[in-house]
């Protein structure tokens, strides 16, 4: 089947945002995104929905960090074919995530099933811990970020991590500090939710703080 003929779970936009609308990063505790799109979601063809901002299509976004060195898992997507969408090839990013598609509904929580279903996909990782929700990404600056809404997830692991996915062409655990050099090297291109994303890892993991003097 072709990829634009499979249906993805997306949400309304105006019902999305109905309580409230932002831009960047909004964290869990402030308003339960979540249960927004649990309660008001359904399926579409993803054809439908990849040029279309009057949807939102819910990713489970899931960073993941080496419980006991705070390194987190960050890769470079390939340049080339190998990754199928052209608008993200050869950016940075560290976090695992895809569409939401009608067989995760199968289960109780699709959101869920999906994200573990896109981290077996993509890398091998033997365990870890349960993913814990951070918050909520939304970046309508970009045409990726118009038609999709992010759920940032934090997964701890004391296992090692290595890409099982073509579309990644390196990926390995790396210091908050180089995650930052990356973003502020004009050569590199990092991924937009990444970027986003890097202020509530450094307060999760309590990394890259300068100590008082």
């Amino acid at each position: 089947m072709n990829k634009f003929d499979k249906e993805i779970l997306v949400v309304d936009r105006t019902t999305l945002f109905a309580e409230k609308y932002f831009q960047g990063f909004s964290p869990a505790s402030e308003l339960d995104y979540q249960k927004i799109i649990r309660d008001n979601y359904f399926y579409i063809k993803r054809g439908d929905a990849e040029d279309n901002s009057n949807f939102k299509q819910p990713i489970a976004y899931a960073v993941i960090a080496h419980k006991s060195t705070s390194k987190i898992f960050s890769y470079q997507r390939a340049a080339d074919d190998n990754y199928h969408e052209n608008r993200l090839r050869g950016k940075w990013s560290w976090g695992i995530g895809g569409h939401i598609d009608r067989v995760d509904d199968e289960k109780k929580d699709p959101i869920q099933t999906s994200l573990l279903r896109e981290i077996d996909e993509e890398v091998e990782l033997e365990s870890f811990e349960e993913p814990v929700l951070l918050g909520y990404i939304n970046d309508d600056k970009t045409g990726v970020g118009q038609v999709h809404f992010g759920l940032l997830f934090l997964i701890q692991t004391s296992s090692k991590v290595k890409p099982r996915d073509l579309e990644i062409s390196w990926g390995g655990f790396m210091t908050y500090a180089q995650l930052e050099e990356i973003y502020v090297n004009s050569e590199t291109s990092v991924e937009s939710w990444s970027e986003i994303s890097l202020e509530p890892i450094r307060k999760s993991l309590n990394v890259g703080i300068e100590p008082e003097i």
